[in-house]
């Protein structure tokens, strides 16, 4: 009796092992489906509408580029980047070869080295993209960030700057940088600029247009701080100074990376529209160029072009995400 007591328990671990394995199999699979082959399904369903559609619509530059065209225009621009960088390392190389011939007749010669200044390829004009909206939004955030704090800790900064806030949030990067341009064009007068103008006039006009979410959200937070934690401030008789760093700075950071990741979406779609107008050799001067251009493989550029910008938004704001999950004790808030 009692070993077939002990068979029966035995079986009847094994019947829950198993159970608890079919659900843990279960539950893998629902979250691998969630996550990859739903988001494939999507992204197959829409490039066959893509292409479909892209079969109906004539241009003036014929057909709208399908998926098929995007692809052979990536191709080609990356050749394009690879003949480039062969331009300019024979480009190095003659000069090199130029000076030592030179400094063997002539020892006393001082070599000189020019820089290459060959056509911006693709791959050039997305780094550029990128160093030009970093610098404007880290600019905003060394701006935004102590102004956000500073009218969350004030009533009465709140009440006097809000209206100047509310004003300027809704207005346009094109309305923002003949302003800028002008500006700029006034203050930084020099025939040899260290720094190109273009790059300037398109940085500024972004920490402009993505400095208002960060002071919102920035200063929402700061307002909203429980007052149990204000009240053991002011009775460990905190100084100001203090009192920021060790309270309000800490649980506000859910809002301030909020506004962060807010600020930095505005500014990776500011930043298109800026390079256009601007001509900062990015992303935006090269869909304008291709716009510009009007030859065949256009609009098959102009479209690979779109891809990318989407897609580097994408990974700035995962970047972000990642950021707000790694400094924020509230992992809530950053959980879409």
């Amino acid at each position: 009796m009692p070993e077939q007591m002990t068979n029966n328990t035995g079986l009847v671990n094994k019947v829950i092992t198993l159970n608890f394995t079919s659900e843990k199999l279960k539950t893998n699979f629902n979250a691998l489906t969630q996550k990859l082959v739903i988001p494939f399904i999507g992204v197959v369903v829409f490039l066959f509408m893509w292409s479909v559609a892209a079969q109906n619509i004539d241009t003036s530059l014929g057909k709208f580029p399908g998926p098929a065209a995007v692809v052979e225009q990536f191709k080609a621009l990356y050749i394009e980047h690879q003949d480039q960088r062969e331009k300019q390392t024979a480009f190095y190389q003659r000069q090199e070869q130029r000076n030592a011939k030179r400094l063997a007749q002539d020892p006393t010669y001082q070599p000189k080295i020019r820089a290459y200044t060959g056509k911006e390829t693709f791959l050039d004009q997305i780094v550029t993209s990128l160093i030009t909206v970093m610098s404007g939004f880290l600019l905003a955030a060394a701006i935004a960030i102590p102004l956000g704090i500073a009218v969350g800790l004030s009533k009465t900064l709140n009440t006097a700057i809000n209206p100047v806030i509310q004003i300027f949030k809704p207005v346009s990067p094109l309305a923002w940088l003949p302003l800028v341009t002008m500006v700029v064009s006034a203050l930084y007068a020099t025939p040899d600029p260290l720094i190109p103008k273009s790059f300037i006039n398109s940085m500024i006009t972004v920490s402009l247009c993505c400095l208002w979410p960060m002071v919102i959200n920035t200063s929402v937070g700061v307002a909203s701080i429980d007052s149990d934690l204000v009240n053991v401030s002011r009775v460990i008789r905190l100084s100001a100074l203090k009192h920021i760093q060790k309270v309000v700075i800490p649980a506000s950071i859910p809002m301030i990376f909020t506004g962060m990741r807010l600020s930095l979406g505005i500014a990776w779609m500011v930043l298109i529209a800026a390079e256009m107008l601007a001509q900062n050799p990015g992303l935006g001067k090269f869909v304008w160029d291709e716009f510009q251009n009007g030859s065949s493989n256009s609009l098959a550029r102009i479209m690979a072009a779109v891809i990318v910008i989407g897609f580097i938004g994408f990974l700035l704001d995962r970047v972000m995400l990642q950021l707000q999950r790694i400094f924020s004790w509230d992992k809530s808030s950053a959980s879409v």
